[in-house]
């Protein structure tokens, strides 16, 4: 489950991160508005608010659910690095990992009791007090304990570095947790209980990772005991932690198809890993040493499927459940299947943007360049043509950190947007290229495909800004977001895809602020990151307001990127498979895909 203080995941149709991605609007204590489904989605059970469902005594039944969340191959058991931080990838791992909460389909937090509870016993210093449950176990049987709290702030942890802060020991894609929690977590480290105390206020406390993977697979690979890795970690002894680092950050990032050994890979959530074939599908099979509510069914099998084939293998039953990219076409196809299918529908906490590559020899390190490639986007045209069908209420999306349907966009969007790209301006932009003498540039536009949206989006583009100059080129690559990828190279002039959050208020600085795993682009503005750094230490809602316009208006006055829409979401079913739910989260609908059962 991934609510952490990481940033939004990014991949979602396209991509990799929230997010990266980890996520959230920021701009105040402002709530997702809960999505309605089309679909009946329940298939009888009773859901008190939008958390899980209460489905009483459950017996795991023998079946297998198939899925798919989009066509990218999986990456790694550890999804926290950069290159493997994804909601593809995301949607396999946070089936195998536990986490003190979740996020419902409101996008409200709420506790993962079957894991433990935690508590804020202080609110100055502000500490929290976690209890691990009793019989918390990985499912090779080793207890589930404050050492692999350790691991989870050890690998958040700049401090830990060879040499230098720019040489992190773990490739994480979150840093911050070395000096927002300078202690790391203190208890015995065989422990059911530890405690944190933040440095400073922290918003997102609640949401912060202290669960990923089993510290005792690390501490073995890396030549100690789990005792001596804790005591390592708690001494800063980066040297002595060399060899297990190693291991996290590249020991479990195996060949397509090969799965690590079995004793290398021990979960702590409902599943666990059971096969892969390469560019077909992962299977999850039960962990029969689950110490909280069962799994509903036995087995989910997570087929890679680009969207032109889902509703085809929906409607064949080769698919249970499908999460494609909303086109007109594909609800269109769903809706012709009438009765035989639930369509989920709603609202998301997912945003499309271009991103410019801010990487030194770039083409868009010139600022003419980028502000000609603003006035010639035709944002209106893709909302329209694109976006409309499937949400009649959609507009062209001015921020980032705000979504249109939250009730302080407004506000935010006077204080940092002054319309200046609303229209298309092909004189304007042909101008500024021209008094630039880049006439004739291509500009790569590069995305994870395939992807017919993202196609169509480019070919807009394409239509337009070459009328001002530019040679757009198409640079949709299959490999866009795979580790050594495109985007990991920086071979694109501008990035194409999507942010998915999940209402945490401090993602998007590991996205916009100077240095941070996820500016894939390399931006940096010293007062970006100083308006980060203040609204992250604050508990104050009208001090995140008031930072949020001012990073708002300072990433248009850079131009940062260009924010395009709000994605409306579209999942579907067979009729068959209860409890299927939408959520506006950037866990998509495999977000309680552990109570997915199959009707009798």
């Amino acid at each position: 489950m991934r609510f952490q203080r990481v940033s939004k995941a990014v991949v979602v149709g396209a991509a990799m991160a929230l997010a990266l991605s980890a996520c959230a609007p920021g701009g105040g204590d402002a709530a997702p508005k809960a999505s309605e489904s089309t679909g009946s989605g329940n298939g009888g059970a009773e859901v008190t608010n939008s958390g899980l469902a209460d489905l009483g005594d459950v017996t795991t039944k023998d079946d297998t659910i198939k899925v798919t969340v989009g066509a990218p191959e999986f990456i790694s058991y550890n999804g926290f690095t950069p290159q493997s931080y994804s909601t593809y990838n995301s949607a396999i791992d946070d089936r195998m990992f536990a986490s003190f909460n979740y996020a419902g389909t409101d996008g409200k937090i709420y506790p993962n009791t079957d894991l433990g509870s935690y508590e804020k016993i202080s609110d100055d210093p502000l500490t929290i007090k976690y209890t691990i449950a009793e019989n918390a176990k990985w499912s090779d049987g080793t207890p589930i304990t404050t050492a692999d709290a350790v691991l989870a702030w050890a690998v958040q942890n700049l401090n830990l570095n060879s040499g230098s802060k720019d040489k992190p020991l773990f490739s994480s894609v979150s840093t911050d947790l070395g000096d927002t929690v300078p202690k790391g977590p203190e208890g015995a480290a065989d422990g059911k209980e530890f405690t944190v105390t933040f440095k400073n206020p922290d918003p997102d406390w609640a949401i912060q990772s202290w669960m990923l993977q089993p510290a005792h697979v690390v501490a073995k690979k890396g030549g100690l005991s789990t005792d001596e890795f804790v005591k390592a970690v708690r001494d800063g002894d980066s040297k002595k932690l060399e060899k297990a680092a190693k291991f996290w950050n590249e020991g479990w990032t195996t060949k397509p198809g090969t799965l690590p050994a079995e004793e290398d890979i021990p979960v702590s959530g409902p599943y666990k890993l059971d096969s892969w074939k390469a560019g077909e599908s992962v299977t999850l099979t039960a962990n029969e040493n689950y110490y909280g509510t069962k799994p509903a069914t036995k087995n989910l099998n997570f087929r890679f499927l680009a969207d032109t084939g889902m509703v085809q293998a929906l409607q064949n039953k080769d698919l249970d459940v499908i999460s494609p990219q909303p086109t007109v076409d594909t609800l269109a196809q769903l809706q012709g299947l009438g009765k035989a299918v639930n369509i989920e529908q709603g609202d998301t906490l997912t945003w499309e943007h271009l991103d410019f590559n801010f990487r030194k020899g770039n083409a868009m390190t010139d600022k003419k360049l980028r502000e000609a490639f603003a006035m010639c986007v035709p944002r209106q045209e893709i909302v329209d043509n694109l976006v409309k069908p499937l949400n009649p209420e959609a507009v062209v999306m001015n921020l980032r950190e705000v979504f249109p349907f939250q009730e302080n966009y407004k506000d935010v969007e006077a204080a940092a947007y002054d319309g200046r790209y609303d229209n298309v301006d092909i004189e304007g932009a042909k101008k500024l290229v021209d008094e630039a003498g880049a006439a004739g540039t291509e500009i790569r536009i590069g995305y994870s495909a395939p992807n017919e949206r993202r196609s169509n989006e480019v070919a807009a583009i394409k239509s337009s800004c070459d009328k001002a100059g530019f040679k757009i080129k198409d640079a949709g690559d299959p490999k866009f977001f795979a580790p050594g990828g495109t985007q990991e190279r920086g071979d694109y002039e501008v990035a194409l895809f999507a942010w998915a959050g999940s209402g945490q208020i401090t993602s998007g600085q590991n996205i916009y602020a100077t240095g941070k795993p996820q500016n894939y682009g390399k931006y940096s503005n010293k007062e970006v990151d100083a308006a980060w750094e203040k609204l992250a230490t604050s508990l104050d809602p009208a001090v995140h307001l008031e930072q949020t316009k001012k990073i708002e208006k300072l990433l248009w006055d850079d131009l940062y990127g260009i924010p395009v829409f709000a994605h409306p979401g579209l999942s579907a079913s067979s009729s068959d498979i209860q409890n299927v739910r939408h959520t506006a989260t950037q866990s998509g609908i495999v977000w309680n895909a552990e109570q997915w059962v199959r009707a009798e």
